[in-house]
C-alpha cells in the first residue's frame, strides 16, 4: 500500500512539472529540489565564460603580434633600393616591408574592428550570442592562415583585416554572453575574464615572439581560434536569449547546464522573465535613444569606452620601448615581459577585487593613480626638454610611473568598461548600445594614436599633460555621476538608470 501511494505521488510530481515546462521528455529541466534547499554551482559558469573568452585570447595575440613580428620583417635601405615590390626573401622566406607597409598592416586591425563590432550586436540578437561567436570565429582561422602562409603583403593586409572583424566582434558578442549566464553574485569576477584573458594572449605573443620566427608565431595563434570553435560547441546559448525567444525548456536546459543540476531554475527563469516583460520583444535604435534608462545606459558606456582610451594607454606603451632603451641598464624585451607578466597578474587581482569593493571604487583609484603617473612623466619630460642635467638624477622615475600606471590600469579602467558594457542594458537593446560602445572605442584608438604623434611634436610633455588631465576629469566624472552596480540586479540597475 504505502509503494502504490509513492508511485501515485511521483506519478502527480511528473505530470505537474510536465504541465509546468511542456516537456515530459527531457528531466534535467525539472528541478530535482525545492527553492529551500536548492543549490547553485559556479563551476560551469567560469569554464563557460573561459570558453567565449578565447576570443579575447585571440583578440589578443592579434594586437601585439606586431611587436615582436615587425623588427623580423622589416626592410633595410638596402632593400627598398632594390625592391620594386615585396617578394619572398630569400634568406629566411619572409617579407620584407617598409615603415608605409608596417602602418598599413598595423591599421588593418582597428579598420576591420569597426566593421565587425558594427554588425555583431544586430546578428547577435538574430541568430544568438553562441552561434555569432561561431561565425565571427571563421575569420580569425581564415587570417591566421593567410598571414602564416603570407609571400607578398597583400595577404597581410587581408589577414588583419578578417582579424581585425573577429576582434571587434568578439569585444562585442563575449561581454553579452557572459552578462547574461552569470548569477548575479560573480557577475563582474565573471566580466573582468574578457580582458584578463586578453592580456594573457598579448603576453603569449611577447614571450614566444622572442623565441622563434614569425611564420611559426602565426601558426601557433591558430591553435587558440580552432579551441574556441571546438569550445563553442559545447556551450549552451544564454537562458536569457533563449527566453527572448519564447524557448522556456531549452532556457531551463541552459540554467541546468550553467547553474547546475539542484539549482533553483523557476525562480532564476521568472527573475529574467520579469525583466523581459519590462521590455519590448524587439527594441529599434530609435528606442535606445527614446528610453531614459537605455539612452543613460550608452552615455555611461560610451564615457567609459572614451576615458579608457583618453588614459592614453596605447601611447605610453607606445613610448615605453624608447624609456627602457634610454635607460641603458634595461633590457627593452625583458622589461616588455615584465610589463606584460604585470598587466596579467593585477588583471587577475581585479576579477578579486571587483566583487568585494566594486567598480566606482576601483575606477575612482583607476584614474587618480593614472592622473599623477601621466603628470609625473609630464613633468619628468618637461624637466629633461629644459634642464637634461638635473633630469639625469630621475633616471628611475619614468619606469616607476610606467608601472605604477599598468597596475592602475589593469585594476580599473582595463576590465571594468568591458564588464559594465554587458550590465548596463536590457536584453532589447543590448546588443545596438553593445555594437554603438564597441564602435567608440575602436573610433577613439584610432584617434589618440594620431593624436599622439601630433602632441609629441609639439614637445615630448605634451601628451602626457593632455592624458593626466582627462584623467582628472574621469575621476570627478565617476565620483558624481556613477553609482555602484556591484550586487543589484538587471531591474535595480534599470530602476537607478531610469531615475526611479
Amino acid at each position: 500500500m504505502d509503494s502504490e501511494k509513492v508511485v501515485r505521488a511521483m506519478a502527480r510530481w511528473w505530470q505537474t512539472v510536465s504541465q509546468e515546462d511542456g516537456d515530459s521528455r527531457n528531466p534535467i529541466t525539472y528541478d530535482l529540489l525545492q527553492e529551500s534547499v536548492a543549490k547553485n554551482s559556479k563551476t560551469r559558469q567560469y569554464l563557460a565564460a573561459i570558453i567565449i573568452c578565447l576570443g579575447a585570447v585571440a583578440a589578443g595575440t592579434a594586437l601585439s603580434w606586431t611587436s615582436p613580428v615587425f623588427p623580423q620583417i622589416s626592410a633595410t635601405a638596402s632593400d627598398i633600393a632594390n625592391i620594386t615590390k615585396l617578394t619572398p626573401d630569400s634568406a629566411d622566406d619572409g617579407l620584407k616591408l617598409t615603415n608605409s607597409q608596417q602602418t598599413w598592416v598595423s591599421s588593418m586591425l582597428p579598420l576591420g574592428a569597426l566593421f565587425g563590432a558594427l554588425p555583431s550586436g544586430y546578428v547577435a540578437d538574430m541568430i544568438g550570442r553562441r552561434y555569432t561567436a561561431m561565425v565571427m570565429d571563421v575569420p580569425f582561422i581564415l587570417a591566421w592562415i593567410s598571414i602564416s602562409f603570407a609571400n607578398s603583403v597583400g595577404w597581410l593586409y587581408m589577414g588583419r583585416f578578417l582579424i581585425g572583424i573577429s576582434t571587434g566582434s568578439f569585444c562585442v558578442v563575449a561581454p553579452m554572453y557572459i552578462s547574461e549566464i552569470a548569477e548575479t553574485s560573480i557577475r563582474g569576477s565573471l566580466g573582468t575574464l574578457f580582458q584578463l584573458l586578453l592580456t594573457i594572449g598579448i603576453l603569449f605573443i611577447y614571450v614566444v615572439g622572442n623565441l622563434v620566427a614569425w611564420k611559426t608565431l602565426s601558426l601557433l595563434c591558430l591553435v587558440i581560434p580552432i579551441l574556441l570553435l571546438i569550445g563553442l560547441f559545447f556551450l549552451p546559448e544564454t537562458p536569457v536569449y533563449l527566453l527572448k525567444r519564447g524557448k522556456r525548456s531549452e532556457a531551463n536546459s541552459a540554467l541546468k547546464w550553467l547553474w547546475g543540476d539542484y539549482c533553483n531554475t523557476t525562480s532564476a527563469i521568472q527573475v529574467i522573465q520579469n525583466d523581459l516583460d519590462q521590455t519590448g520583444a524587439d527594441a529599434s535604435i530609435t528606442d535606445l535613444f527614446s528610453n531614459r534608462a537605455s539612452r543613460k545606459g550608452l552615455v555611461i558606456s560610451v564615457l567609459l569606452m572614451f576615458f579608457q582610451q583618453f588614459s592614453g594607454i596605447n601611447a605610453v606603451i607606445f613610448f615605453m620601448n624608447q624609456i627602457f632603451e634610454a635607460s641603458k641598464s634595461l633590457d627593452p624585451g625583458l622589461c616588455t615581459i615584465v610589463v606584460g607578466v604585470v598587466q596579467v597578474l593585477m588583471t587577475l587581482v581585479s576579477s578579486l577585487l571587483i566583487e568585494k569593493a566594486g567598480r566606482k571604487i576601483l575606477l575612482v583609484f583607476s584614474s587618480s593613480v593614472m592622473t599623477v603617473c601621466l603628470a609625473m612623466l609630464g613633468a619628468f619630460n618637461t624637466l629633461q626638454k629644459h634642464n637634461p642635467e638635473n633630469a639625469k638624477a630621475l633616471d628611475w622615475l619614468p619606469l616607476l610611473c610606467i608601472v605604477l600606471f599598468i597596475v592602475s590600469f589593469s585594476v580599473g579602467y582595463g576590465p571594468i568598461p568591458w564588464m559594465m558594457m554587458g550590465e548596463l542594458f536590457m536584453p532589447d537593446v543590448k546588443g545596438t548600445a553593445v555594437s554603438l560602445s564597441v564602435m567608440m572605442n575602436w573610433v577613439c584608438v584610432f584617434f589618440v594614436t594620431w593624436l599622439f604623434g601630433q602632441l609629441k611634436s609639439v614637445g615630448p610633455d605634451v601628451p602626457f599633460w593632455f592624458f593626466s588631465g582627462w584623467m582628472a576629469v574621469a575621476t570627478a566624472y565617476v565620483a558624481i555621476a556613477l553609482q555602484e552596480t556591484k550586487g543589484k540586479t538587471a531591474s535595480q540597475i534599470q530602476s537607478w538608470l531610469g531615475g526611479h
